[in-house]
Parts: structure tokens; C-alpha cells; sequence
């Protein structure tokens, strides 16, 4: 079961959209990990950058977005910028859609 909800947890960070780049979340590689226990959820992500004036509206998309879930009682995001952000993060997809050179 915990593996599932984390499952769908991910899923349903794919509608939190980052108003800048115009992708979900999860693709941008802003999810650096989710647990689960007994319905309990917890978060840890990024923005682009600690100054990103998107982040409140990006962590509260999170919230929402997970607390929609079956089967979810709670749900905790921790926002973090250890490590930063880079574009490598971003899956390659859409890295490439988004205009990114390659980035090792």
C-alpha cells in the first residue's frame, strides 16, 4: 500500500504546473522525494531558486493536489534547496522541449 499511495502521490504532483516553465512539477525535477506511512504524506521539493517567487503557490499546488488522493489523511511539504535546482534535473523530454542544451 505505501509504495502505491507514493505512486500516486507522483501522479497527482503532475498537475501542479510551475507558472515560468509551463511544466508539472514532477518532470521539472522539483520532487526530490516522497514517503508514505499509514496515509501520511511527506514531500520534499525544490524551486528554481530560493528567491523563486512561485514557491509558495508551488507548495500549496503540492499540498492540494496530494491531499485529493485516496486514501491520503495528511500531507507535509518541506520545502529544501539542498541541493539546488539545475536544468539537469528536468527529464530529457522535456528539457529538449523547453530549449535546454544538454546539461551533464
Amino acid at each position: 500500500m505505501t509504495e502505491e499511495l507514493v505512486a500516486r502521490a507522483r501522479d497527482a504532483l503532475r498537475v501542479v504546473i510551475d507558472p515560468e516553465l509551463g511544466q508539472n512539477i514532477v518532470d521539472l525535477g522539483f520532487v526530490y522525494d516522497i514517503t508514505a506511512e499509514g496515509g501520511e504524506v511527506h514531500i520534499t521539493m525544490t524551486a528554481t531558486t530560493p528567491g523563486c517567487p512561485a514557491t509558495g503557490f508551488l507548495k500549496e499546488g503540492a499540498q492540494a493536489a496530494v491531499a485529493a488522493v485516496p486514501g491520503v489523511v495528511s500531507v507535509d511539504v518541506t520545502m529544501t534547496f539542498e541541493p539546488p535546482w539545475s536544468p539537469s534535473l528536468i527529464d530529457p523530454a522535456i528539457r529538449a522541449s523547453l530549449g535546454f542544451a544538454a546539461v551533464n
